[in-house]
């Protein structure tokens, strides 16, 4: 009866074990991952989003003068896949970990080697790859939770925000766009399948030689003439050169290969330039 007993006692506690073992509760500070097209490349972001839950974040939760993971949990972390910019400093492509000094006016956030700082004691200012010092602005509407994410996003600028209750940071980032793009160009016009369309339209956006774009956007019509994305591009080019004649002709193209595609942006949009014309 013993043997029964004791038996019955332990399968139990083993159920029990395994029932505690399976509970899965939500995260007090719940982890984000965010992957950005950037350049010609990407930038990813991990980090744990603590929320404020009625506490004093600035100066508090977030302490003056002390190093600070920039988040919750394990370690923020910045992945460039491409070689970036930051505070005047070349940051080669790699892994890195991003910490922040809070002041009440500015903050100085530091770009790391270290992957694995979670408190102001494991930090060695000797594996900083580059610090900046930016403002701290006050804005209108308090984040409850602290938030960080990419904006004001162009091909080879962007910023990475830092927001929590009512205090914003931003960190900018660059990238060469530009001298990979125009090395890209040279390399690819040596060959002889040319994406002349795709060449002039960066010339085009990005005020390079007009006389050169005209060249390959006439080829590009020539390679495709039903494309009525192609015929618009040759348009704003003429446009921009001043050829208002040649414009014209490829705008009214554009409208009418355009709506044979029943495309109605296109058509739009090459009406609207038809009337600067």
């Amino acid at each position: 009866m013993k043997k029964i007993v004791v038996a019955a006692s332990l399968a139990l506690c083993m159920v029990a074990g395994a029932q505690a073992q399976a509970l899965k509760t939500p995260a007090p500070s719940t982890t984000q991952y965010i992957k950005q097209d950037f350049g010609l490349g990407t930038i990813e972001l991990s980090y744990s989003r603590p929320s404020a839950k009625g506490r004093v974040v600035m100066g508090d939760l977030v302490p003056f003068g002390k190093v600070w993971r920039t988040g919750a949990n394990n370690a923020t972390t910045l992945t460039f896949s491409d070689d970036v910019t930051i505070g005047g400093k070349l940051v080669k492509a790699g892994k890195y970990g991003l910490l922040s000094i809070p002041e009440a006016k500015e903050w100085t956030l530091i770009i790391t080697k270290d992957l694995n700082v979670t408190s102001p004691a494991a930090y060695n200012e000797a594996n900083d790859v580059v610090r900046v010092k930016v403002p701290a602005t006050t804005v209108g509407m308090k984040a409850e939770t602290f938030t960080m994410q990419f904006q004001s996003i162009t091909n080879s600028t962007c910023e990475l925000h830092l927001r929590w209750d009512n205090v914003m940071v931003a960190l900018p980032i660059s990238t060469d766009v530009d001298g990979k793009v125009m090395a890209q160009i040279k390399q690819v016009m040596e060959v002889d399948s040319k994406p002349y369309f795709a060449a002039a339209q960066y010339y085009y956006d990005n005020g390079k030689d007009l006389k050169t774009a005209r060249e390959w956007a006439d080829k590009a019509v020539a390679a495709s003439p039903n494309a009525y994305w192609v015929a618009l591009l040759n348009a704003r080019i003429c446009a921009k050169l001043g050829d208002k004649a040649a414009a014209k002709a490829m705008a009214e193209k554009t409208v009418d290969l355009a709506t044979k595609g029943k495309n109605d942006d296109y058509v739009k949009m090459a009406n609207d330039l038809l009337k600067t014309l």
